[in-house]
């Protein structure tokens, strides 16, 4: 077995959660990355979807963004944007929302727009984009990020995007279809919402990986499952994959690309 990043572990683990033929509503960067991994690897039929309109998306490098061309070049076909939102989204045909964060609490709501006090912030981030959208009616929701004090908060500055609002029920009660977010894959671990309170409680740890570094880069106070269990290594075709892909990424942008 060869040796491998914290990155790499996290891509995997997070590439190995979508299922064969899933629709994936696909956000940029982290969670692109983990996508075409599964898609080159685990999940050959999985249709990625982005915002600006690409249905069935086979970029043979990660975009920039999603105005790059590669993903309109590469799809089965292109709809209008509002299509994407009105129909896909809306209409409950998108089975996987696939996002990342700045900031993610403890429900798995996530914040994109500020660090700080909305009227003057410390950081003003990207925003929402159609995360939102995707957060709200995909019928569930994969979260990847790196685990941090600051991206792991207990309090977020400004919930852009909701996942199990503040727990328990309190996603169904403000109407919003899906089951919300399933799981968070982090560099360190994976967690999912405790049954009954939705409260994100760590279910694998990566190999390595103790109780106490998770302890250490979290800003509440992280709960374990009864069960914890460890998170297989990357196997040979899984890291020849995603390091192919990032070295064709590289090559055609200068840059590995899914880094934030």
């Amino acid at each position: 077995m060869s040796a491998y990043t914290t990155n790499e572990m996290m891509t995997v683990a997070a590439a190995r959660r979508l299922n064969n033929g899933a629709v994936c509503f696909v956000g940029i960067g982290l969670p692109s990355k983990a996508a075409n991994l599964a898609r080159l690897t685990s999940s050959p039929d999985v249709v990625l979807i982005y915002e600006s309109g690409p249905i069935g998306a086979k970029p043979s490098v990660l975009p920039l963004s999603i105005g790059d061309g590669e993903l309109a070049e590469t799809a089965d076909t292109v709809v209008p944007t509002g299509e994407i939102f009105r129909y896909w989204l809306q209409g409950g045909r998108i089975d996987v929302g696939f996002l990342g964060a700045a900031q993610v609490d403890r429900f798995g709501n996530i914040n994109t727009t500020v660090i700080g006090d909305y009227n003057s912030p410390k950081v003003r981030l990207p925003g929402a984009g159609g995360a939102p959208e995707i957060a709200g009616s995909a019928k569930e929701v994969l979260i990847i990020l790196k685990q941090s004090h600051r991206t792991f908060v207990d309090k977020l500055a400004f919930i852009t995007s909701v996942g199990h609002g503040e727990g328990g029920d309190h996603r169904k009660q403000l109407g919003l279809p899906g089951k919300g977010p399933v799981a968070l894959i982090t560099d360190l671990c994976i967690m999912e919402p405790e049954a009954g309170t939705n409260e994100f409680i760590v279910t694998s740890l990566h190999p390595g990986v103790t109780r106490e570094q998770v302890i250490e880069n979290t800003g509440w106070a992280i709960r374990f499952a009864a069960e914890v269990g460890e998170t297989a290594a990357p196997n040979e075709t899984e890291l020849t994959a995603l390091r192919a892909l990032e070295a064709r990424t590289a090559a055609a942008h200068g840059q590995q690309g899914g880094e934030e």
